[in-house]
């Protein structure tokens, strides 16, 4: 994979470092694991869905959790008793840690698991702090004097 030099964008921008450190693994990071597969959707303007696929495990079986800005989905299948012998085991059942990286004000809403799928909400919301507003700009004029100080000078 090629290597990108972000040495530029570092002399122009601020505050972006942690965009840059991703960047950087991502690029030189190792590749995705295949297992379990996922989607991840825009459902809305600000809405998100993450749908892994999740074949064969329970409720019990998942765990859901988000640390700063981190989302963790783990699997892991508690052991069986089998009254037959398995000639041929193409049903994955093994553990599972998948990772997504969240942007800063997208919060998980909820989690819901059907038909083998396991759909997680996701939603922005930038506080209203963090929204742009307008600035207004000065016409250069001085300030009114008081007339208190207008009257001592004369």
């Amino acid at each position: 994979m090629r290597q990108f030099d972000l040495t530029p964008l570092y002399r122009s921008t601020v505050g972006f470092d942690r965009l840059f450190s991703l960047l950087d693994n991502v690029a030189g990071g190792e590749a995705a694991p295949g297992y379990p597969p996922y989607n991840i959707e825009r459902t809305d303007e600000n809405a998100y869905r993450i749908t892994v696929a999740v074949a064969g495990f329970a409720e019990k079986d998942l765990a859901i959790e988000v640390k700063e800005n981190a989302l963790s989905v783990r699997g892991e299948k508690q052991p069986e008793d089998r009254k037959g012998e398995v000639l041929h085991q193409g049903i994955a059942a093994r553990a599972f840690e998948r990772r997504f990286q969240l942007a800063d004000h997208v919060q998980v809403t909820g989690a819901n698991l059907e038909n083998g799928l396991l759909h997680i909400e996701l939603v922005r919301e930038v506080p209203e702090a963090k929204k742009p507003r307008a600035i207004p700009i000065g016409s250069g004029a001085k300030p009114a004097a008081i007339e208190a100080q207008v009257q001592q000078a004369a």
